[in-house]
């Protein structure tokens, strides 16, 4: 089986939290493949722990992908404060073809497109795919996920993460896919204290849920537990509606947000003010005026740093994204971008950024727990992945074995699902399916 197929059957997905189906990325073309290992928010720490337990795997997983795809180099990308830690140096060879690339330690560096310039110089043009620049990015794990496909014939049932924030000790685990929230933290003694939001994903880009629905899924990169009152938190709690009109009165078109944009300070044509200035005649814009909001990374610079009148610039821009996608509309540039010279003088130290948004003090190095396969439930959702969902192929009550298909993937972009643990299972249609070790039915 060719490895294309090979990642596409084993259900590997980018696990560094967007879910593209990671045998899609393997296209023609490339000449450098960049692995990232640049954890972009802080107090993540789980491809570290990867990188310092796993590196033959990750590089067995690198040589793969390289042979394949004819690709003549990788550069491994971490942060500095990683490469002391791995005790690497910028520059120095790994294995044959592959050398590490060290990159500053600032935010949001680990977002792809920050990421491909700050390692090649290369610009991905607005709206188009890495690999029209000639580069396949994956990050540490999905690799990790490759080696064991390729040596072990290993589906994806276990995930990797960090979980941390206000907590007596962080920990990175490797736990089953779909294992619940409540109880992973049960297992290891976690408490939600009050007034305390859980976060899936990191401080700036994650999203609340709630722990004792939620499930972990092959792109939760990391559960942080933070104050309510912290801008990390707070940032996620506003209300798009109320945004939008507080944009529309208090914005003072000092340019700050498009001044400290990253995508902006790559050359990309988006302007935050100019957005946010177009709030006051919203109900008069037409999407194709605004197919700029398309290019936005999310990263929440424009609004926990940048803005001097507490207006999200990013929530008017998520309302437009929005309206983009409903019809089905994206910016795609084709000229060629320079980055402004600025931009070296207004990267954002990741100490820093961790102080804006008030979880600094909660930075610390987790502890590695090993892998925990002691649960009694979990739920395999059919869409983990950006795509079509998978169709579900196992029966109510059907007994099923860990690392079994329980289902394949749809036509086009899609991939399959397979069983974390033995058990029972039963199908939630077209959303999920439950496996209990103990009842047939839930």
């Amino acid at each position: 089986m060719e490895l294309k197929e090979l990642m596409k059957e084993a259900g590997i997905v980018g696990a560094g939290g967007a879910g593209f189906p990671a045998y899609a990325k393997l296209a023609p073309g490339a000449d450098i493949l960049l692995v990232n290992g640049a954890e972009c928010e802080p107090l993540l720490y789980t491809d570290y722990i990867i990188l310092s337990r796993e590196m033959p795997m990750v590089l067995a997983g690198i040589k793969a992908v390289l042979e394949y795809a004819d690709i003549p180099r990788a550069l491994l990308c971490v942060k500095e404060h990683t490469a002391k830690r791995l005790n690497l140096k910028d520059g120095e060879k790994l294995a044959d073809r592959i050398s590490l690339k060290t990159l500053p330690d600032v935010y949001p560096m680990g977002d792809e497109i920050s990421l491909i310039y700050q390692a090649t110089g290369r610009i991905v043009k607005p709206g188009n795919l890495p690999i029209t620049a000639g580069v396949i990015v994956y990050n540490a794990e999905t690799l990790y996920n490759v080696a064991a496909a390729v040596k072990f014939s290993a589906k994806v049932t276990m995930k990797w993460l960090t979980i941390g924030g206000n907590i007596p000790e962080a920990i990175v685990v490797r736990v089953p896919v779909g294992t619940p929230v409540s109880e992973l933290f049960a297992g290891y003694s976690i408490t939600v204290p009050e007034e305390h939001a859980v976060l899936d994903g990191g401080p700036s880009m994650g999203k609340i849920i709630d722990p004792e629905r939620a499930v972990v899924t092959k792109t939760t990169k990391a559960l942080l537990i933070l104050p309510e009152a912290s801008e990390a938190v707070q940032s996620k709690l506003l209300d798009a509606d109320k945004s939008v009109a507080r944009a529309e009165t208090a914005c003072c078109q000092c340019t700050r947000c498009t001044d400290m944009c990253p995508r902006a300070l790559l050359g990309y044509p988006l302007e935050p003010h100019k957005m946010v200035r177009t709030a006051k005649q919203a109900a008069e814009i037409s999407p194709a005026m605004v197919l700029s909001a398309s290019l936005c990374c999310g990263c929440g610079v424009c609004e926990s740093l940048a803005c001097c009148q507490g207006i999200s610039p990013k929530a008017v821009i998520a309302h437009y994204k929005d309206v983009l996608a409903k019809n089905k509309l994206r910016y795609v540039g084709k000229g060629e971008l320079s980055a402004l010279p600025e931009r070296e003088y207004r990267m954002i130290p990741s100490s820093r950024w961790a102080g804006v948004l008030g979880v600094g003090k909660y930075d610390k190095m987790p502890v590695f727990k090993g892998e925990n396969t002691d649960f009694d439930r979990v739920e395999i959702y059919l869409k983990q992945h950006i795509g079509a969902p998978s169709k579900a192929i196992v029966a109510d009550g059907q007994k099923v074995e860990r690392g079994d298909k329980i289902a394949e993937s749809a036509d086009g972009l899609s991939l399959p699902q397979y069983a974390s643990v033995s058990g029972y299972a039963t199908v939630c249609e077209g959303e999920k399916i439950i496996i209990d070790k103990v009842n047939c039915n839930v």
